[in-house]
């Protein structure tokens, strides 16, 4: 680990699961996506102050994440990466490299550490039944309030506050840029606008459309098979309510995980065109 990262670690006690989820962090991609894909972007850590740290959380827990932000001191405007169901694999560790060499705070939390941890499941059914359908969404935005607390003690600039989220995680995005007012931007990608409550996920994107108090930028592939475009349309007009800037970017033959790189739904020339569109998002937002 970094020596910078390492000297933002907090003094509180790591559970035993904190632990685990601390060393999965420092290890590859999570189980159900292996081997990556030859086509798989590698971001070096020449520049940065990147690893693995711990964050306080309101139950007072320690929640395990991954930090990358560039070396030395100052305040940088802070990105929070939300994680997909494999949790915080390489991949998404990649991301927050990836933002933090374009001068950014990013920080990762593992959302699901309470739940369990997907990166060493083999399976995506055994991961949605066993851990993603248990984590509730007050619980999410609950440590992702923790995280930014944390990102701005550490390094982040409070005013310039944005996330990203990707699958499970753009879902969220939507969710959080309608929970915290402080939020300056938002990026989802690809996560589910439509579906139906429950007591765990009593409201979906669509449902707080009007209540966005952070502009967001969505990207979709007209070829998601579980997104389908009546449901994006149907958020492109439940957002002209929204007293924020909305855009919806569908790329027509792209599928799911169109910007996932290390697997075989990645495909260049969508997920170029979106890492464009976030980078222009934030810059004119953060």
């Amino acid at each position: 680990m970094d020596d910078h990262v390492k000297s933002l670690l907090p003094n509180a006690d790591m559970t035993r699961r904190g632990f685990v989820s601390a060393a999965v962090l420092a290890t590859g991609y999570a189980l159900a996506v292996s081997p990556a894909s030859a086509e798989a972007i590698a971001t070096d850590a020449t520049g940065l102050s990147a690893g693995a740290v711990m964050i306080p959380t309101t139950g007072g827990t320690s929640m395990p994440a991954y930090a990358a932000m560039p070396a030395g001191t100052g305040k940088f405007p802070t990105v929070l990466v939300v994680q997909e169901i494999f949790g915080v694999h390489e991949h998404i560790r990649d991301i927050c490299r990836r933002l933090a060499k374009l001068g950014y705070q990013a920080v990762a939390p593992e959302l699901y550490f309470r739940q369990g941890d997907p990166a060493v499941i083999s399976d995506i059914p055994t991961i949605l039944s066993s851990i993603v359908a248990k984590v509730p969404d007050a619980q999410v935005m609950a440590d992702l309030d923790a995280t930014a607390a944390w990102a701005a003690a550490n390094g982040g600039d409070p005013a310039r506050l944005g996330i990203t989220g990707f699958c499970w995680g753009g879902r969220v995005v939507w969710l959080y840029a309608a929970h915290n007012p402080k939020l300056k931007a938002g990026v989802a990608w690809y996560g589910k606008l439509v579906g139906e409550a429950s007591a765990l996920t009593p409201r979906n994107p669509i449902d707080v459309a009007a209540e966005l108090t952070a502009p967001v930028l969505g990207l979709y592939g007209g070829a998601d098979q579980g997104i389908p475009q009546d449901t994006v349309e149907q958020m492109r007009v439940a957002v002209k309510q929204a007293k924020v800037a909305v855009e919806i970017k569908v790329y027509p033959d792209a599928p799911h995980a169109f910007h996932a790189d290390y697997r075989p739904s990645y495909r260049e020339a969508a997920a170029k065109d979106g890492w464009g569109r976030l980078q222009a998002w934030f810059k004119a937002n953060l």
